[in-house]
C-alpha cells in the first residue's frame, strides 16, 4: 500500500525514488487507469445521488483527462530526464579520465564536481544493480554446478559479496 501511494506520489510530481516504481506504472499501466476508474465512479454516483449537477460531472470529467495526460507527460519528462542525466555523466567520466591521464587533479576535481551534482539528481539505481549482479552471481552457481540448487553458505555468501 505505500508502494502505490509513492508511486501515486511520482505520477504527479514527477519525482520517483527508483525505476522499479516507473516500471510498475508504464508496464502495469494500472495506477492511471485505477485513478481514473475511481474518479469516474465517484464522479457517477455522485451524480445519481443529485449531489452534483450532470454538466459539472461532464467538466471534471474532461479535467481528468488533461491531468492524466499531464500525468503520462510527467512520467515521460522524468525518463528522459534521467537519460540526459546519465549522458551528461558518462561525458564527465570521459573527461574526468582524460584530465587523470594528463596528471591534471584541478581538471579531476572540475569533472569529479560535475558528476557529483548530477549523480543527485538521478534515481539511485545501485540497489537494483545490486540486485541483479546477486542473481546473476547465484545463476551462475547453479548453472555451473550442473543446475544443483543446493548451494553451500559460503556460495551464497561469495555471491553477495561479489556484487557489492
Amino acid at each position: 500500500m505505500i508502494d502505490s501511494g509513492k508511486q501515486a506520489l511520482g505520477i504527479f510530481s514527477g519525482n520517483f525514488e527508483n525505476i522499479e516504481q516507473i516500471q510498475k506504472i508504464i508496464v502495469d499501466g494500472n495506477l492511471i487507469d485505477t485513478v481514473s476508474d475511481l474518479l469516474d465512479i465517484s464522479l457517477e454516483k455522485l451524480i445519481e445521488d443529485g449531489k452534483l449537477d450532470k454538466s459539472i460531472g461532464k467538466a471534471i470529467k474532461v479535467g481528468k483527462s488533461s491531468i492524466l495526460n499531464n500525468v503520462e507527460k510527467n512520467i515521460e519528462n522524468t525518463l528522459n530526464t534521467q537519460t540526459e542525466k546519465i549522458e551528461k555523466i558518462d561525458k564527465y567520466i570521459s573527461n574526468w579520465k582524460d584530465f587523470y591521464k594528463k596528471q591534471n587533479f584541478e581538471g579531476m576535481q572540475k569533472e569529479y564536481n560535475k558528476i557529483e551534482k548530477e549523480l543527485k539528481k538521478l534515481i539511485p539505481l545501485e540497489n537494483t544493480i545490486k540486485n541483479a549482479r546477486y542473481v546473476e552471481n547465484i545463476h551462475n552457481l547453479i548453472k555451473n554446478n550442473g543446475q544443483n540448487f543446493n548451494l553451500s553458505e559460503d556460495e551464497i555468501d561469495l555471491a553477495k559479496k561479489l556484487n557489492i
